[in-house]
C-alpha cells in the first residue's frame, strides 16, 4: 500500500510539472521581453569639458547616468563644435540629428525668448527660491511644455552660485559710464545694458578673452570667480565688479531628442532625473566651495573687487523693469513664464523676509 501510494504521488506530480510547463515558459519569454537593450547617445556641448562646473558637470553626467541606469543609458559627451556648432546644438536635437545636449537655455533666446528665464532673470531669486519655484511653483511644467514643441525633452540638470558681473579695463563710477562701452554679456542682462546704453555682445567662451586683450570689447562678464579666474581675464582687466545681479543663481540643462526620451521606460526615466537631482547638489555645494580661493588669487593678481554702489544697482534695476514690461508685451510664453514666476516670488516674500536673516 506504502508503494503504490509513493507511486500515485510521484506520477501526480510530474503530470502537475508537465502541465505547468506552458504557463513557465510564458513566464520565461516575458521575462525575457522585459530585458531593456543598453542605449547609447551622443551629448554636444556648448561647454568644454575642462572648464569648471560649467563644463564638468555635462562631463560628470557620462559617468553618473551609466551607473544610475545600471548601463542601460550611455551619454557620450562631445567637447563644442565636435559634433555640431555650440550654438546650434538646440536644432540638432529637436531635428534628432543627435540624441542630447548639455547646455543653458538662455542661448536659445533668438528661438524662445521665455527659455531665458530658465536660466537666470536679473534681479532673480537664489538658488533655493529658483528651485522651489522650479519644482513646485509650475516652472517644471512651463519648461517641459515649451520644449516639447520643439520635440525635445528638457531636464534641469545642474545649478551654480551667483556669477560676477563684468571685469572692465576702465572703473564704471555712475550708470552713465556704461554709455558707448562695448561689453560681452550673457542673456537678459544683456538687454538690460543695451537699455542703459551699453553696446552687449555674445561671444564664445574661446573668443573672450582676445577680444578683451585686443580691445575689440572693453569689458566681459562670463561665470563665477572660479571659472573667470581660470579665463585669464585678470591678466587684461583689473576692475572687477560683483554682485552679479543679472545671474544671482543659474540653472544648466540636459536635452534629449523628445523621441528618444519616449523610447525609455519610466524606470530609466526617473533614473536619469535623479542623475540630474544628484548634478544639482553636486554643482551648488562645490560652486560654493570655490569661490572664496578664487577672489583672494584675484586681488592677489593686482586686480580692485568693486562693489556696486546702491545708485548704479537702483538704475539697473529699473532698467530691467522696462526689459521685463517689452518682453511680456512681445511674447505671450515669456508673459506666462514670467507671471508665474513673479506670482511665487511675491508669495515667496511671505517666508523669506522673516525666516532669513538679512
Amino acid at each position: 500500500m506504502i508503494k503504490l501510494a509513493i507511486t500515485a504521488a510521484i506520477t501526480t506530480s510530474l503530470l502537475a510539472s508537465c502541465g505547468n510547463a506552458p504557463k513557465q515558459e510564458e513566464q520565461q519569454n516575458t521575462l525575457q521581453k522585459e530585458v531593456v537593450e543598453p542605449v547609447t547617445w551622443r551629448m554636444t556641448s556648448t561647454f568644454p569639458s575642462s572648464m569648471v562646473l560649467l563644463g564638468s558637470m555635462g562631463k560628470r553626467l557620462e559617468t553618473s547616468v551609466s551607473l544610475a541606469t545600471q548601463g542601460s543609458v550611455n551619454l557620450r559627451f562631445y567637447e563644442p563644435s565636435v559634433l555640431s556648432p555650440a550654438f546650434e546644438s538646440f536644432d540638432a536635437v529637436s531635428y534628432g540629428a543627435i540624441e542630447a545636449a548639455w547646455s543653458t537655455s538662455g542661448y536659445w533666446a533668438g528661438k524662445v525668448p521665455a527659455l531665458q528665464l530658465f536660466t537666470a532673470p536679473p534681479f532673480g531669486p537664489t538658488t533655493p527660491e529658483y528651485l522651489a519655484w522650479y519644482n513646485h511653483g509650475g516652472g517644471r511644467e512651463l519648461f517641459e511644455e515649451i520644449y516639447a514643441r520643439h520635440n525635445i525633452h528638457g531636464i534641469i540638470c545642474g545649478m551654480i552660485p551667483p556669477e560676477s558681473s563684468g571685469w572692465f579695463k576702465e572703473e564704471i563710477k555712475t550708470l552713465d559710464d556704461f554709455k558707448g562701452k562695448k561689453i560681452r554679456f550673457f542673456g537678459l542682462g544683456g538687454k538690460v545694458l543695451e537699455k542703459v546704453g551699453a553696446s552687449p555682445q555674445l561671444l564664445a567662451a574661446g573668443d573672450i578673452f582676445p577680444a578683451l586683450e585686443r580691445g575689440t570689447i572693453d569689458g566681459t562678464e562670463y561665470s563665477m570667480p572660479a571659472v573667470d579666474y581660470g579665463m585669464g581675464f585678470h591678466q587684461v582687466a583689473k576692475h572687477y565688479y560683483f554682485p552679479g545681479w543679472h545671474q544671482q543663481s543659474s540653472m544648466f540643462e540636459l536635452l534629449i531628442n523628445l523621441d528618444k526620451w519616449n523610447s525609455l521606460n519610466q524606470t530609466q526615466q526617473k533614473q536619469i532625473d535623479m542623475a540630474c537631482g544628484d548634478n544639482i547638489q553636486y554643482g551648488i555645494g562645490l560652486g560654493e566651495s570655490l569661490q572664496f580661493k578664487a577672489m583672494q588669487e584675484i586681488a592677489a593678481k593686482g586686480v580692485t573687487i568693486h562693489t556696486w554702489s546702491p545708485e548704479i544697482m537702483a538704475g539697473l534695476e529699473a532698467a530691467w523693469d522696462e526689459v521685463a514690461i517689452e518682453l511680456v508685451e512681445e511674447d505671450k510664453d515669456f508673459a506666462r513664464v514670467w507671471a508665474s514666476l513673479q506670482d511665487f516670488r511675491e508669495k515667496y516674500k511671505i517666508w523669506s523676509e522673516r525666516g532669513y536673516i538679512k
